[in-house]
């Protein structure tokens, strides 16, 4: 599952409008025109049929594709924090801007949207319930540990795209 398609699925999943994703992306100190947002959004057909990298490079060069990288994703997923939950002050101490993290996009994308939907274990365990899947709180803690950590495992796209159809369930029925 690329960035993009976390975006697709998290905007249908939570019915954020353009506009909104705009400002969440400027929250996220990441500057971005509706243009550039619904070039993001859209899933051309094309861009998953590609017999080539050389045709994919094409429609990068014809701009139908925009591609999201981990550091974009976590700006606009620490901007939804800040659009859900309003901006902290920082500590004495602390930087006015946490560094990115070097974790796989899944692993964020769980870590960020437990704080900005204000999630507790049970409610993440009910979500992904919701959508077929069973986990131990066990198992979704070593999700959410810090990479690097001994028991931190990789948060799979299966739960992922679960993750984002129970949220789906949840906030649109």
């Amino acid at each position: 599952m690329t960035n993009n398609d976390i975006l697709i699925r998290l905007r249908y999943a939570l019915d954020i409008k353009d506009n909104d994703m705009v400002e969440i992306f400027q929250l996220g100190d990441v500057d971005m025109t509706k243009e550039d947002v619904q070039k993001i959004l859209t899933k051309p057909v094309e861009s998953y049929d590609f017999d080539s990298e050389e045709e994919y490079e094409q429609a990068l060069e014809k701009e139908e594709i925009l591609p999201i990288n981990n550091n974009k994703l976590e700006a606009f997923l620490n901007g939804f924090i800040i659009f859900k939950r309003g901006r902290q002050e920082p500590k004495s101490g602390q930087p006015e801007k946490p560094p990115f993290s070097n974790e796989p996009a899944n692993n964020i994308l769980l870590k960020k949207m437990k704080i900005a939907l204000s999630l507790t274990t049970e409610d993440i365990i009910d979500i992904l319930d919701e959508a077929g899947v069973t986990i131990s709180k066990s198992e979704l803690g070593a999700f959410l540990r810090k990479n690097g950590h001994k028991n931190y495992k990789v948060f799979m796209d299966k739960y992922a795209r679960n993750f984002l159809k129970g949220l789906a369930f949840k906030y649109r029925h």
